[in-house]
């Protein structure tokens, strides 16, 4: 089974993304940890870990906060133990060891644990699975107590939750005196394989089996649990359940299409990958491969953002991709980075990693700010900042990234992602290493007891140069590294070893090379070079319209650089495109110029009129890297963004 090397394995230092991976541990993660003591000036209280203080006796007062409250010091958690295994600090752990003990203090004598049905609604508990995200708070501590423990060995966080989880176990199930249900928002199914992965224990595999097999069975949980007379409503906007919402609608191996709440579905695509490894069910992979590519193919923006409707936060039809509207959740883009981890790990094709590497480079780098303490929840590819009104179809469009959210979900999610990112660079089988991500890092790790070393140097994405020094003493060792679909199918992608031609094989878009490594050093060379990406017809609202990329890297035009009413220009389609370098926003970009023209139209109220006849003069535009937009702007006066361009 492919599994990544452990982060402890794995050095990075990179120009392009050590901006945010050293920016996690020294500001992010005590940013966060400051929000959820409900300490940062300006910032509405997260109730986060008052809720466990009142819950374990510790402080008096009501329960705050959302129904999933919870999560967020579980994905911080999650986020400490990766940056942990990056950079060791002890004032860092002390405060991640001080939660846990706060967190089982909290916890109930069977097990239980959630502060609000332990607090808010005790009579409630496993009574309102539709919306009562019991099982998804749980599946996040699950996934932060096995990160802690690979990372510091401590397993007090282990135990807190394996008590919850032989809980849910005796609780959920086939037999007759257990509940038949599944959670409304998945994502404890894969957090318990992960769990399984960590302790040996199968009960938690089979519960995940369970959970992902009963789903969508008729009758309906959900809506034969709403009937019920002791069914207590949560969320006033889904009186009116539609299963799809929460891929309940039919069983998930007769799914063709993504459908509902995007993050739901990434992390039940997550866990249905998982299983189909774990039981070598070939079912459930082809299962895999067809909702991957419906997403993909069809419900994906260029961005590698998904959910295209700003209601209820979901997926529509294929080719509904609005830019000004959409929701493009950044917890539902970390949700497809994850199933692309997944599906690459079960198919060892390097395909699935061009939407890993769009999704990183793009949706997640736009989800936080430079300086690392604001957020973007929402990822438009078009932003009109005064249509950004309350009460309007555009209320959920934040213009300017955000010191945090009601609902946190997305910023802990991206703290915990970054200081993961390890996880995504290489994968190893046996004798075999695959090279995902081209990112400056060194590494050492053991095979068959042999010490392996590897460094990957290069400045990529604004180069497509790299060098790869590997030495594995007398093991014989396979590299398989990734060709970017980003550079056709040409033989532009060149490869040496120790300065001659290498004699690899090309297979599942990577090239595989076998040999026995001693100091010896590999060359990449490709292109990276601005091109244009144009839109499908069938999406509607992008007929007739181009994009511009550059590597891995989406463009867009930003007002700052070109002027109010972006909507107004349009692109020169036979005209070069130009790059330079620009240090003028922290760690550099490359910026585009193209030529264009602007229209014109003449002073007048009318918003038309016959004689409303405009004219174009030349216009060059310029474009920057999607993952950085909105940067430069100051708070008080935001400024349009626009990815699509007529053509």
């Amino acid at each position: 089974m492919k599994t990544p090397l452990p982060l402890n394995a794995i050095h990075i230092d990179d120009l392009y993304w050590n901006r945010y991976t050293r920016l996690i541990p020294e500001k992010v993660i005590p940013y966060q940890w400051e929000v959820l003591n409900d300490r940062v000036p300006g910032v509405p209280p997260s109730n986060c870990l008052r809720n466990f203080r009142i819950a374990a006796g510790e402080e008096k007062g009501e329960r705050g906060g959302m129904v999933f409250q919870d999560s967020d010091a579980a994905k911080w958690l999650e986020a400490v133990a990766y940056s942990l295994a990056c950079s060791p600090d002890p004032v860092l752990e002390k405060n991640a060891d001080g939660l846990i003990a706060l967190i089982g203090r909290a916890q109930e004598k069977d097990g239980y644990l959630n502060t609000y049905f332990s607090l808010k609604c005790p009579e409630g508990k496993w009574k309102n699975l539709t919306e009562g995200h019991e099982l998804y708070c749980a599946g996040h501590f699950i996934e932060a107590a096995a990160a802690y423990f690979e990372t510091t060995g401590k397993t007090r966080l282990l135990e807190i939750m394996c008590r919850f989880a032989d809980l849910i176990c005796a609780t959920f199930g086939t037999e007759p005196n257990k509940l038949h249900g599944y959670p409304g928002h998945p994502e404890i199914e894969l957090a318990l394989v992960r769990l399984y992965r960590v302790t040996g224990v199968r009960r938690y595999l089979d519960l995940a089996k369970y959970f992902i097999d009963t789903r969508g069975s008729s009758p309906n949980y959900f809506i034969e649990e709403m009937k019920r007379p002791d069914f207590k409503r949560i969320f006033a906007e889904l009186s009116r359940y539609d299963p799809a919402y929460s891929q309940s609608h039919v069983p998930v191996r007769e799914q063709d299409t993504a459908e509902g709440h995007a993050v739901r579905a990434m992390y039940l695509f997550c866990a249905m990958a998982d299983l189909a490894q774990e039981y070598n069910d070939g079912e459930l992979l082809e299962r895999c491969r067809i909702l991957w590519d419906n997403v993909v193919q069809k419900r994906m923006y260029i961005t590698g953002s998904i959910g295209s409707s700003g209601i209820l936060e979901r997926f529509t039809v294929d080719y509904d991709l609005p830019n000004d509207s959409n929701y493009s959740e950044t917890c539902a883009s970390i949700g497809l980075a994850m199933f692309g981890l997944r599906m690459n790990m079960l198919t060892a094709d390097a395909s699935y990693f061009d939407t890993v590497e769009r999704v990183l480079y793009n949706t997640v780098r736009s989800g936080i700010s430079l300086e690392g303490d604001r957020y973007f929840y929402v990822n438009p590819l078009e932003v009109w900042p005064q249509t950004c009104i309350e009460n309007s179809s555009r209320a959920h469009i934040k213009p300017v990234r955000q010191k945090w959210f009601d609902c946190a979900c997305c910023p802990t999610n991206l703290a915990r992602t970054l200081t993961g990112l390890g996880k995504y660079i290489y994968l190893i089988e046996d004798n075999e290493l695959y090279i995902n991500l081209f990112i400056r890092n060194n590494a050492e790790f053991k095979i068959n007891g042999e010490t392996v070393n590897i460094s990957i140097d290069t400045d990529y994405p604004k180069t497509g140069h790299a060098k790869i020094k590997i030495k594995s003493g007398a093991l014989p060792l396979t590299l398989n590294i990734r060709i970017p679909g980003f550079i056709g199918s040409g033989n532009n992608f060149i490869v040496c070893v120790n300065g001659k031609p290498a004699a690899g094989e090309r297979i599942n878009n990577y090239l595989k090379i076998t040999g026995t490594w001693n100091n010896d050093e590999v060359t990449l060379n490709f292109p990276v070079e601005p091109r244009l990406v144009y839109s499908n017809p069938k999406v509607h609202l992008n007929c007739g319209k181009a994009a511009i990329a550059r590597g891995p890297e989406i463009y867009c035009l930003e007002e700052i650089d070109n002027g109010k009413n972006l909507a107004a220009l349009s692109l020169d389609t036979n005209s070069p495109l130009q790059e330079f370098y620009s240090d003028k926003i922290p760690g550099g970009i490359m910026v585009i110029k193209a030529c264009g023209k602007r229209l014109i139209a003449p002073e007048q109220p009318d918003s038309f009129g016959e004689n409303f006849i405009p004219h174009t003069e030349n216009f060059t535009l310029t474009a920057v890297p999607y993952g950085v937009w909105g940067n430069r702007n100051n708070e008080s006066e935001p400024g349009e963004m626009l990815v699509w361009i007529r053509i």
